[in-house]
C-alpha cells in the first residue's frame, strides 16, 4: 500500500531509449512517484517485473521480440501488476492491440500523442502522473492461464435480423470502461431484441480500435455510432470520441457538436437524457467503472421516464467514481458486481423487473 512517504515504483517498457528517458523525468516530476527501472522489450519487462516489483508499469505494445500484449499477457498471469499501456496511434495497422491488452489484464491506454513526449510539457506530465497515482491502487488479480490460450478465438455470430426495436439499453463508462464493456456484452445473449448504445470515454486514435475489439469478442455487430443510423436490435453503437450521441424520436441516432457535459464529450448524461425522452419505461441505462460523475444526471432523466438503472459495484470496478454518484444520486435501482451486470440487464428489459434499493 502506497503513502505519501512510500513514493509509487514505477517501471518504465519501451523499445526507445529516448522515449524511457523522457518518460522518467516526467513521471519523476511528481514527488509521489519514482522510476525504479526500464525494460526495451517485453521479455525484459518479464524479468524486471520479477526482480523489482514494481507498483505498476508503463508499457509499450509495439517492441522488438516479444511485444508488450504478450509480456502483459504473462505478467498478469504470473506477476499481476497495475499496467498502463502507452502507445502511438495505431488506427492503420492492429488499431485493437491495446484492447487485447486490456483482455488480458491492463488497466488503461494513454495515447503518446497526448502526452507530446518531444515537448516534455506540463500538461503531458500530469496527465501521465495523475493516471499512473490512480491505477496505482488497483487492486489486480491473476488472469487464469486458460484464459491466456484462448487469444484468437472469435465468437462465431449467429445471424440476428438487424430491426427497429422499441426497447433500449444505454451504458456510460470511462477508466476501467473497456474491459467492463467486453465482459458485459460478451456475457449478453445475441437475440437480446433491443439495441445497445454506448459512451466510453476514450482518447481520439483509439475509439476505431475500441470497436473493432469488442466486435470481435461478442456475438452483436459492433459500430462507431453514425448520423441518422437507426437503432437496431443486435447492433451496439459506440458514440465517436469529440462528438455527443443523442437518440431521437424513432431510434434515430443523432451526432451533435455541442460543449462538452460535466468536461466529457461524449457524455453519458447527454446520451441517458434522450434514452429516457424517447424511450422512458422501454430503458436500461447501466453505469460502468470509470472517473467523474457522468451519467449519474441523466440516469436520474431515466429513473424519473420508469426506466431501470444498474451500476456497477465498488469491488469489481476500476475506478468507482461513475457508479457511485449515480448511487449517492439515489438513482440506481441495483448495484452489481460485473460478472453478474449482463443478466441483471436480461432480467431489467422483462415486464414485472422490481424496484429496489441499491444493494452491494
Amino acid at each position: 500500500m502506497t503513502t505519501v512517504n512510500k513514493p509509487i515504483r514505477v517501471l518504465v517498457v519501451d523499445d526507445s531509449p529516448l522515449v524511457c528517458h523522457v518518460l522518467t523525468a516526467m513521471i519523476q516530476s511528481d514527488p509521489q512517484l519514482r522510476v525504479v527501472g526500464m525494460a526495451s522489450n517485453g521479455a525484459e519487462a518479464i524479468q524486471r517485473t520479477t526482480e523489482l516489483n514494481p507498483d505498476l508499469i508503463t508499457m509499450d505494445v509495439r517492441m522488438p521480440g516479444m511485444d508488450g500484449l504478450e509480456a502483459t499477457k504473462q505478467i498478469m498471469a504470473f506477476h499481476p501488476t497495475p499496467i498502463l499501456i502507452l502507445t502511438a496511434s495505431l488506427a492503420k495497422q492492429a488499431p485493437d492491440l491495446p484492447f487485447q491488452a486490456m483482455m488480458y489484464g491492463a488497466l488503461d491506454v494513454i495515447d503518446k500523442g497526448l502526452l507530446r513526449l518531444g515537448e516534455h510539457t506540463a500538461n503531458g506530465s500530469a496527465l501521465l502522473t495523475e493516471r499512473i497515482k490512480m491505477l496505482a491502487r488497483v487492486k489486480v488479480i491473476p488472469h487464469p492461464l486458460a484464459r491466456i490460450e484462448a487469444r484468437g478465438r472469435v465468437p462465431v455470430k449467429p445471424h440476428v435480423a438487424h430491426v427497429p426495436t422499441d426497447r433500449i439499453v444505454a451504458i456510460a463508462a470511462s477508466t476501467g470502461g473497456p474491459q467492463a464493456l467486453e465482459k458485459v456484452l460478451k456475457a449478453l445473449p445475441a437475440d437480446l431484441g433491443c439495441g445497445i448504445v454506448i459512451v466510453q470515454h476514450i482518447a481520439p486514435s483509439f475509439d476505431k480500435g475500441l470497436v473493432e475489439w469488442l466486435d470481435s469478442q461478442c456475438s452483436f455487430s459492433v459500430q462507431l455510432a453514425s448520423q441518422n443510423a437507426r437503432v437496431e436490435a443486435g447492433v451496439v453503437s459506440v458514440a465517436p470520441t469529440g462528438q455527443h450521441l443523442r437518440v431521437a424520436e424513432g431510434g434515430r441516432l443523432r451526432l451533435t457538436d455541442e460543449p462538452p457535459c460535466e468536461g466529457q464529450k461524449p457524455s453519458g448524461t447527454i446520451l441517458f437524457e434522450s434514452v429516457a425522452q424517447v424511450y422512458g419505461a422501454r430503458a436500461v441505462a447501466v453505469v460502468l467503472s470509470g472517473m467523474g460523475r457522468d451519467g449519474a444526471a441523466g440516469a436520474q432523466q431515466i429513473q424519473r421516464a420508469g426506466g431501470r438503472v444498474i451500476a456497477q459495484d465498488e469491488a469489481s470496478c476500476v475506478v468507482f467514481g461513475m457508479p457511485k454518484a449515480a448511487i449517492e444520486l439515489g438513482v440506481v435501482d441495483l448495484v452489481q458486481p460485473l460478472d453478474q451486470i449482463a443478466s441483471t440487464i436480461v432480467a431489467a428489459l422483462r415486464p414485472g423487473f422490481g424496484k429496489g434499493r441499491p444493494r452491494a
